[in-house]
């Protein structure tokens, strides 16, 4: 039997369902990714990518995310599009209740410094990755950081970095200068939610990265809207270094920064 066309040949209710199941499993398998990319990966018009996303992003399944481009100076972020825990769930993708599972075994049966030892060798091979990529951006903080927030990005976690140099209209001081970088996806954020050792691991990993002392100030996975990492680049950041300075220095540093997040986040 030959299927009636839709009035005014409109694209069959079928055809869209069927065509708005690719767009989603697209950003699945691709995101963050903008319609732009969409587009050319499935064969389909901007506009229609657009009213998918749209109808996607309504219906809580797909996110936007702004993304800042390197080298593009201060123009508008870019839009990039990720799935949410929502999306996740409506694919079917159950391995989020397996590594959930294999982790609280794991712990039971071998202690909670299993799970922390899982934690630093699975990202590990991130921090060897990164490495070379961070060093080549030179000594400078903020160029280290803006280098690691684009290595991020290109493992899909939608990160930017953003020199905080005043609050409140004013000028801080020189020494406390810093970057806060911003990751909008996180791959394990509900594992995370669950064992906290993720985020601790990759502070650490940052840290090391940088070569500075670095705090996260918002997670994801605690209820965060991105996950913020301060980043000194005054003059205290060098001082993490020195017993019996770092101390209360660094303290200072990031209690600063606490209050500078919690009214102004980049």
């Amino acid at each position: 039997m030959t299927m009636p066309q839709a009035r005014g040949g409109s694209v069959p209710r079928d055809a869209e369902d069927r065509t708005r199941d690719r767009v989603l499993s697209a950003v699945l398998e691709h995101g963050p990714v903008s319609a732009a990319e969409l587009g050319e990966l499935l064969s389909v018009t901007p506009a229609a990518v657009r009213r998918h996303l749209d109808a996607l992003t309504r219906s809580g399944v797909v996110e936007v995310k702004r993304v800042a481009t390197s080298g593009t100076g201060a123009g508008r972020p870019a839009r990039r599009y990720v799935l949410t825990s929502r999306g996740q769930s409506s694919i079917g993708d159950d391995y989020l209740d397996i590594a959930r599972t294999a982790l609280h075994r794991l712990s039971d049966v071998a202690g909670p410094g299993a799970v922390e030892d899982f934690a630093e060798e699975r990202l590990a091979a991130m921090e060897q990755r990164y490495q070379p990529l961070v060093d080549a951006a030179g000594d400078d903080i903020a160029a280290r950081s803006r280098a690691l927030a684009e290595a991020l990005t290109n493992d899909g976690f939608v990160a930017s970095s953003a020199q905080v140099t005043s609050r409140g209209g004013k000028r801080i001081p020189d020494h406390l200068a810093s970057v806060q970088l911003c990751q909008g996806h996180c791959p394990v954020q509900q594992l995370a939610a669950e064992f906290p050792v993720f985020c601790d691991t990759e502070t650490a990993v940052f840290s090391r990265l940088l070569g500075v002392d670095v705090r996260r100030l918002s997670t994801l996975a605690s209820g965060g809207h991105v996950c913020t990492t301060h980043i000194p680049t005054g003059r205290g950041a060098h001082l993490a270094a020195v017993p019996g300075v770092a101390g209360s220095t660094a303290e200072e540093l990031h209690t600063d920064a606490e209050e500078l997040h919690t009214n102004e986040r980049p």
